[in-house]
């Protein structure tokens, strides 16, 4: 008998499998190491056969008690792929360590943030941004996560959540007509999310 065929998987199979990684860290189900190791194998996938030993031990998603259906929620929280027809994500990702960027950075229109241990940190305030409209998708699994926007900038939080942590903005929610706006997507497991304004202390902005 022929053998079926196998199906590579999409980069959409592997983000969720590695949210449910990060999920299962937050229940205190694997610890840390457990995390760093079993992300590398998520990543490295091939095919979906791939992704069950690092999944195998893990409790289904969301199961229903008996006789009961589960509501959907009531708004979306985790991390969704995007639509095919958008643009392709530019992705920052780190192990152990933090990411950030400062200065004179060219600022794609989504870009996503991957961390296991570590604080994100994105300064826009001198970036180069060649659209009003950026997307930032953050997947950290212990750290904060630090968004810097320029004076009159605004920002939809409402897609972020923190497992164990706060999610703060300090700037308007709504767009404004010639300014940028940030829409953050994603979660933190341990850690907070902060978008804000520049602090500044005599000459020194930060």
């Amino acid at each position: 008998m022929e053998e079926p065929r196998r199906y590579r998987i999409s980069d959409a199979d592997r983000e969720h499998a590695a949210q449910r990684l990060h999920t299962a860290m937050a229940e205190g189900r694997i610890t840390f190491a457990e995390l760093d190791e079993r992300l590398a194998q998520v990543y490295a996938a091939l095919y979906a056969a791939d992704l069950e030993p690092p999944l195998a031990d893990l409790p289904p998603e969301h199961p229903a008690p008996s006789g009961l259906a589960v509501a959907p929620p009531a708004s979306p929280t985790a991390w969704q792929p995007a639509p095919p027809a958008g643009p392709a994500p530019v992705v920052l990702r780190s192990t152990v360590g933090d990411l950030k960027r400062t200065g004179a950075w060219q600022v794609p229109p989504v870009l996503e943030v991957q961390s296991t241990m570590g604080d994100a940190v994105l300064d826009f305030t001198r970036a180069v941004l060649p659209q009003q409209v950026v997307e930032v998708r953050i997947k950290l699994g212990a750290g904060d996560a630090k968004l810097i926007l320029p004076d009159g900038a605004t920002a939809d939080v409402d897609g972020v959540s923190a497992g164990l942590g706060s999610v703060t903005s300090k700037v308007p929610g709504g767009p404004r007509p010639g300014q940028l706006h940030v829409v953050v997507r994603g979660k933190v497991s341990m850690g907070d999310v902060v978008v804000r304004y520049p602090y500044e202390i005599g000459r020194f902005r930060f």
